[in-house]
């Protein structure tokens, strides 16, 4: 992501943590009937082959973890004096980019779940832009406050 000259960067979004807390959990919850299975198993290794294979387990576990969590948070929406920026990990050397002029906007959408979204740990949702070209369209799930994010567009955006 280069900036053009007299670009300047306004403000630069992450996901909403709280997804990320969920999808966490999940892979808690998905790990522990293997720590179950090893610890039930207990009586058919060596106390050094017990531990080293906890240890195993644990490091896998931690690896993913750090892998999700890197790819998640390096995921970006930039907001420039001239260009919507949003730059998406797919993986740790693979990412994709898009985006879109402000003068270009044609339509933002925004979607919020229920009543809870007027608490910051559940104000997140999907923001979704769309452009004249119609061939541009950038959708930024997890999105923190996208209801606010579509006000500070439609705040900069010239008319």
């Amino acid at each position: 992501m280069d900036l053009r000259e007299g670009e300047q960067v306004l403000k630069v979004y992450h996901h909403h943590p709280t997804p990320f807390v969920f999808k966490m959990m999940r892979m808690v919850v998905g790990f522990l009937p293997f720590f179950f299975l090893l610890y039930m198993a207990k009586d058919s290794f060596s106390t050094k082959g017990f531990v080293i294979t906890h240890l195993v387990l644990f490091l896998i576990f931690a690896l993913i973890c750090a892998y999700k969590s890197i790819i998640y948070w390096m995921d970006i929406l930039v907001i420039t004096s001239e260009r919507i920026i949003y730059v998406n990990w797919t993986g740790l050397s693979s990412r994709s980019e898009c985006e879109a002029f402000l003068s270009d906007i044609e339509e933002i959408k925004t979607r919020e779940k229920g009543f809870m979204s007027k608490f910051y740990i559940f104000d997140y949702g999907e923001f979704r832009l769309e452009t004249a070209a119609s061939s541009v369209s950038i959708d930024y799930n997890e999105a923190p406050d996208p209801e606010g994010i579509r006000k500070f567009v439609y705040h900069i955006k010239p008319q």
